[in-house]
Parts: structure tokens; C-alpha cells; sequence
């Protein structure tokens, strides 16, 4: 296996998604390479360290609930999984399995708290890029085989807003498409994910020629989210509100 394939996976190796034989691949690759295994490490660290020092909710009580019910899972594992360790990686990935279940209950706010997450364990990371390109004809690309969707964005970048590369991530409990721009000195993370099970407002709350627009602040960070078709956006930055405004327009002008 490549590098950059086996580096795609780590999240869901250490979330254990990965079914047996690509787990024993990407096992005996980082078995034999040095830059993976630090690469695996240091994603360890930085899930750690996103634990430790952001925001974290407890399951309610309905969600066990509903846990339990779908999937059979025993109680002692309950207790361990979400009442003791809710907030750690292998929690958050059944937690946001289970908000699924009952779709269009996910609260906006809960959103821009992932998308804020998120765009802080990009700002936290070494290698916050798996592919380092100006060019939305090379970014665009690289994420095929990888989602299980095709990201859409029109926006390829300017001397204002400009695009330095993409990465694989998750938000919630879906994979999504990274695109990384910068601004001056400010970092812009847009994440581009299947759109289905959300709470979507059915009104656009600010005029910027997208619809199903929502525009809030989490931790001092600026976020828009929007809905286009079967998929979510979500742009986050510390940039002024005007700034970050500027770029959604262009990201939904072709939309």
C-alpha cells in the first residue's frame, strides 16, 4: 500500500471500521514504515489532545436508550463506552452513528460545534494536507476512490482566497472532503459532506445567494453552513465575519 492510502485510513483504524484484511494491511505497512508509524502516532496524540482540551457532551439518556435498542450492545460495554468515555474517539463515532437514527434531530449548534472541532484538529495537526496543490484539477481529483460521494465546489481559488490543498476527514459520523484556503494569514476550512440526517433550516438566514444558509460563532470561530442538493457545507475561520462572507458567496456562486 501507498503512504498517503494508509494514512486515509488511520482514523477509522482507530475507530476499528476497517474491515479484517485492509486492517492487517495497513497493520504490516506501518509495521514496516517509519513516517506512518510517526504519522499514526502522532494522529493518536492529536485525538488525545482534541479530547482533553475541547468541548465535550454526555449521551443523554434517550441515546443510550436507542443505542441499546439497534444495535443489541451489552450493558457493561455501554457503561465503559458512553458513560465513561463519551467523549473519546470510539464514543463520539457510536454517538454520532446513533444521532442518526432519528434523523433531522441534530441541532444546528451541535454542527457548528463539529465544524469548529474539526477545523481546530486541522490548525492542531503537522500534516493538516494529504494532497498539497493550488489547483482544484489536482485536489478535486485525489478524493476520488476515497468518499463515497463527489465533492462539489465551484470555487477554485484567487489572489484573496486561496486554495492550498484538500484532506479526508469526518464530520460526525460521515466521511467528508476537506478543502483548505488561506486568506492573509487566517486558515478557512471548508468540509463537504453528504447532507442527509441533518436539521437543515427550510429559510435561508442570510443573503449570500445560497439557500438553507446558517450563520453562527463557536469559541471566538466564524461558521456558515449551508445545504446544496444531497450535500452539506461547512466554513469555518477565525477571519472577520465579512471576510468569511466574501468567500461563501464565491463558493456558492456557481451553485
Amino acid at each position: 500500500m501507498h503512504c498517503n492510502d494508509v494514512r486515509t485510513h488511520l482514523l477509522d483504524r482507530r475507530r476499528g471500521n476497517l474491515s479484517g484484511e485492509l486492517s492487517a494491511r495497513i497493520d504490516e505497512h506501518i509495521a514496516c514504515c517509519a513516517g506512518c508509524q510517526a504519522e499514526a502516532q502522532a494522529d493518536a496524540q492529536l485525538s488525545q489532545l482534541l479530547h482533553d482540551k475541547l468541548e465535550s457532551y454526555a449521551a443523554p439518556a434517550a441515546l443510550r436508550t436507542a443505542v441499546r435498542s439497534r444495535y443489541g450492545l451489552r450493558r457493561k460495554w455501554i457503561r465503559s463506552t458512553l458513560g465513561v468515555a463519551a467523549a473519546m474517539t470510539a464514543g463520539a463515532a457510536l454517538a454520532g452513528t446513533a444521532m442518526m437514527m432519528t434523523r433531522g434531530t441534530l441541532s444546528m449548534d451541535a454542527m457548528v460545534r463539529e465544524a469548529t472541532n474539526d477545523h481546530l484538529r486541522i490548525l492542531y495537526s503537522d500534516h493538516p494536507l494529504e494532497v498539497v496543490s493550488s489547483s482544484s484539477h489536482t485536489v478535486k481529483p485525489w478524493f476520488a476512490g476515497r468518499l463515497d460521494f463527489a465533492p462539489v465546489v465551484p470555487f477554485e481559488g484567487d489572489d484573496e482566497f486561496s486554495l492550498r490543498g484538500g484532506s479526508v476527514a469526518y464530520f460526525i459520523d460521515r466521511k467528508a472532503a476537506v478543502y483548505e484556503y488561506r486568506c492573509r494569514l487566517h486558515d478557512l476550512s471548508l468540509f463537504v459532506f453528504q447532507a442527509e440526517g441533518f436539521a437543515w433550516p427550510l429559510a435561508s438566514t442570510r443573503l449570500m445567494g445560497l439557500k438553507n444558509t446558517v450563520v453562527q460563532t463557536s469559541r471566538g470561530f466564524n461558521a456558515l453552513l449551508w445545504r446544496k442538493g444531497d450535500l452539506g457545507y461547512a466554513l469555518v475561520s477565525d477571519i472577520g465575519q465579512n471576510d468569511l462572507d466574501k468567500l461563501g458567496n464565491r463558493l456558492g456562486a456557481g451553485q
